[in-house]
């Protein structure tokens, strides 16, 4: 069984944990979308929770938010 996930586990990835919740959320509705379940069908992989919150583990979903886009206007 995998190690259940810590707030402290995302320290340095997000600035809060609405906004962790908000980004994992969304992850996971766009990997639940492509997955196709059909019918009869067994599958054994991991839930689309848990692959988005390792995927912000390991700075593979990222966020921006809109004053680093008024930022990047100004450079």
């Amino acid at each position: 069984m995998p190690t259940p996930f810590s707030v402290d586990d995302f320290k340095g990835k997000v600035d809060s944990l609405y906004r962790l919740v908000l980004l994992a959320a969304r992850r996971a509705n766009q990997i639940s979308k492509n997955e196709s379940h059909g019918f009869g069908t067994v599958t054994r992989s991991k839930k689309s929770t848990v692959t988005a919150l390792e995927e912000v583990l390991e700075d593979k979903v990222g966020y921006t938010t809109a004053s680093d886009e008024d930022e990047a206007l100004l450079d």
